[in-house]
């Protein structure tokens, strides 16, 4: 699996994370014997051969900051939908091997109740937050930010902040996915999009539209319906396409709920995946696997973005670096099934 790790800010020497990797041993584990806990003997040896290896050294004053720690870290999610459920998942699994607790809050898609989440949040005095981005509260992040409190985005990002970030390829992977349809002869190809205001809703339909671009297919604004992430909004949203006057001969669909829905219209009217029609969707979940034909998905590593975000978290409440930000990206796996079929 690809990953792309890039860090704004000035140069640093070796951190937590780096004597992790070289003594193969979980970065929670590092930081256990650097604060001073019981770790097996074997771990112990390791961690210490690849401090001297990198000449790893601890920042003492900078360790030293924050002596009010509550090891507990805020997590804000939109929903628990198969998705974020398995990263609330992993997240807890993750961040409770290093010797922390998850706090979690579902503001539902509602800018005042993510307001009230980071108020509460503030008043738990998280040593760090973890949040599917919303530019709503740009402001009220930002205030956090300032008063010390890491911030890092999964999902959707919050652009301008001074936040750590873990991403999927959500372009590159919609553009693999939509020209896998065009291989097999699709050219009539609709989308169900998300929320356009959600950076992972914008990338995802720009891989869209770039995979249609590059192969001269000309795009048709009637053939991409808005769905909102929603199963009852891919319902509607195929609906609408499939009573076009040259309704598409493929969906592409922007995340597994909304593909949901689509298969729901599909099945009451009478259209068989894929005789009548082929699906994508971006997420692959179980159900997708017990559909008859099974559908093809662009797969994301939901337990790799866990282990990242934790990776980042136990460097910034270690090892504080100041204005550098990391920006990690993550590569998907397009998982190919029966639910697309070629075409003459």
């Amino acid at each position: 699996m690809r990953q792309t790790d890039q860090t704004a800010g000035r140069r640093r020497g070796a951190t937590i994370i780096d004597v992790a990797r070289v003594a193969n041993v979980a970065v929670g584990t590092v930081s256990r014997y650097i604060n001073g806990q019981t770790i097996r003997r074997s771990n112990r040896e390791q961690i210490e051969r690849a401090i001297q290896d990198l000449g790893y050294r601890r920042n003492a004053a900078a360790a030293s900051i924050r002596t009010d720690l509550t090891h507990m870290i805020g997590f804000l999610v939109p929903t628990f939908d198969e998705f974020h459920a398995r990263m609330l998942e992993h997240l807890a699994h993750s961040v409770r091997q290093t010797g922390r607790a998850l706090l979690t809050y579902c503001h539902g898609g509602d800018p005042r109740v993510v307001a009230e989440a980071l108020d509460f949040f503030a008043a738990q005095r998280v040593d760090a937050l973890v949040m599917d981005g919303t530019a709503e509260v740009y402001d009220r992040v930002d205030d956090l930010i300032k008063h010390d409190i890491p911030i890092i985005f999964y999902n959707n990002d919050v652009r301008g902040l001074a936040a750590d970030r873990v991403m999927v390829e959500n372009q590159r992977a919609s553009h693999r996915i939509v020209s896998h349809l065009i291989d097999l002869g699709h050219s009539r190809i609709g989308i169900l999009t998300g929320d356009p205001r959600n950076s992972s809703g914008i990338e995802r339909l720009a891989g869209y539209e770039q995979a249609l671009s590059d192969r001269g297919i000309t795009i048709d604004p009637a053939l991409a319906a808005r769905g909102n992430w929603r199963m009852d909004g891919g319902y509607e949203a195929t609906k609408r396409l499939m009573s076009l006057q040259t309704p598409p001969t493929a969906i592409f669909s922007a995340n597994y709920g909304m593909a949901v829905g689509a298969l729901s219209w599909l099945k009451e009217n009478g259209r068989h995946v894929p005789e009548d029609i082929s699906l994508a969707s971006f997420d692959d979940v179980a159900i997708f696997r017990l559909y008859e034909a099974g559908i093809t998905a662009v797969a994301q590593p939901v337990a790799s973005i866990a282990e990242t975000i934790t990776d980042i978290l136990v460097e910034r409440l270690t090892e504080p670096s100041g204005d550098a930000t990391r920006n990690v990206i993550l590569e998907c796996d397009i998982i190919l099934r029966g639910s697309t079929r070629r075409i003459n």
